[in-house]
């Protein structure tokens, strides 16, 4: 919907199995998306909301389902059945898990690049929570259902070592301890291009891209002249290990824990994580004429964890290997870059 059009919104009440919200199309809403115009008439249901009643055949025009993507023509009749959803909770699977560390406190998974976190709206099987909770696994309560035991977490297409605890008293003081900015969180990532200084300190503060809401973006950046909302501080150490043709292998220290920070930290210096595609990393890495075959993922893996042990207070210091896909990919890199494959591993020395 552009800027100019007014169109009379509705305030939702609460819904039931009979509710319809029905309208008749607008002179200025011709031509729009039904999701969009549908999101605009209803502002308390969220564009993901949206999506899943068209999908379920609960938004018809004419009587009829329809695609987010039909464009709306005059006279046109929208009707709306806001349904609840039913409530979410995370569900026991199946599912292998690689773990790295297990006492009656905590749990430490070496989570594979694919697999969410905890499930959502939209997205609630396959879950790393799904998984512990299909070993029998008993997870702290405090937080919500949806996400037993959950602490902090990793994006999809990061791999690497993720906490989870087993006891509330567990969670309380790991929380803290993450509050506290007392937990050292070590990745290996590998970028676009090189850098004039061998280390670094990147603090931009973080918050929700104003105008691709998947994404992240930092405060440097403006958009149609305003700038980012509710940006938080955030802080992002690195230190090369390796240059590796026209990329940089990097040791990379969290030091706050915003959504993607990482990714959008070296995207606003124009050093995209190779493979990251929504942060700006070309979908296939190029060595002079050479295209190498898409990575698949991100390349960026939670390499190290140092914490106290919510517990004891003992100094815990946990590691999960470079992965198989990530360590062919520089060994293949540095092949077709005429370079020494050897220097790769050791480069990577306690990392692998």
């Amino acid at each position: 919907m552009s800027a100019e059009k007014e169109i009379k919104t509705e305030a939702l009440p609460e819904p039931d199995e009979n509710f319809v919200l029905s309208f008749e199309v607008s002179t200025s809403e011709i031509g729009d998306r039904l999701d969009h115009a549908v999101a605009a008439r209803y502002p308390e249901l969220s564009r993901t909301r949206v999506k899943e009643l068209i999908d379920g055949e609960l938004v018809l025009v004419d009587g009829k389902p329809n695609k987010g993507s039909h464009r709306l023509h005059a006279r046109e009749k929208v009707s709306v059945t806001p349904r609840a959803r039913p409530p979410l909770r995370a569900h026991a699977e199946s599912i292998p898990l690689n773990i790295l560390f297990e006492d009656a406190d905590i749990i430490a998974v070496n989570k594979a690049a694919g697999m969410t976190v905890h499930a959502g709206a939209g997205n609630a099987t396959g879950t790393m929570v799904n998984a512990l909770l299909g070993r029998g696994q008993s997870l702290s309560q405090l937080g919500d259902a949806l996400r037993p035991g959950i602490v902090h977490r990793l994006d999809k297409e990061t791999s690497g070592v993720i906490l989870v605890a087993k006891t509330d008293s567990a969670h309380a003081r790991l929380g803290e301890a993450f509050r506290q900015r007392a937990v050292n969180k070590t990745y290996i990532a590998l970028v676009q291009g090189s850098f004039d200084t061998t280390s670094g300190r990147i603090e931009l503060t973080i918050g929700r891209d104003p105008i691709k809401r998947v994404r992240m973006a930092a405060e440097q950046k403006t958009y149609r002249g305003s700038k980012i909302a509710n940006s938080r501080e955030a802080r992002t150490d690195w230190r090369t290990l390796l240059k590796i043709d026209s990329t940089s292998l990097l040791e990379v220290q969290l030091h706050t824990g915003r959504t993607h920070q990482i990714r959008v930290h070296f995207s606003a210096l124009k050093h995209p994580v190779v493979g990251d595609t929504l942060y700006g990393a070309a979908a296939h890495l190029r060595v002079g004429d050479v295209a190498l075959p898409s990575l698949g993922r991100n390349f960026l893996h939670a390499a190290k964890i140092v914490f106290s042990h919510p517990r004891t207070g003992e100094r815990m210091e946990l590691r999960a290997p470079l992965p198989a896909e990530l360590r062919q990919f520089l060994h293949t890199l540095a092949e077709v870059a005429g370079g020494d494959p050897a220097k790769i591993d050791a480069a990577l020395h306690g990392y692998l």
